[in-house]
């Protein structure tokens, strides 16, 4: 299951990706520039929460590892 960070990560790479989408279709090279800040931004963001899980599921199994 999801962590927040790597749910709110995922929804700001969405924002990012309209943004850019809007940016491309009015030719506001501003806005695409945006979009792709916020789309990197939470892959950063999401690629945190990944870690952050990962590291507390290999905790989990050796807390059990070590419970036997």
């Amino acid at each position: 299951m999801w962590n927040k960070n790597e749910r709110d990560g995922k929804i700001e790479q969405v924002k990012g990706q309209a943004q850019q989408a809007v940016g491309r279709a009015t030719g506001s090279k501003t806005l695409t520039s945006e979009g792709i800040d916020t789309e990197l931004a939470g892959k950063a963001q999401a690629t945190a929460g990944t870690v952050t899980r990962k590291a507390g599921e290999t905790i989990e199994k050796v807390g059990k590892a070590l419970k036997r």
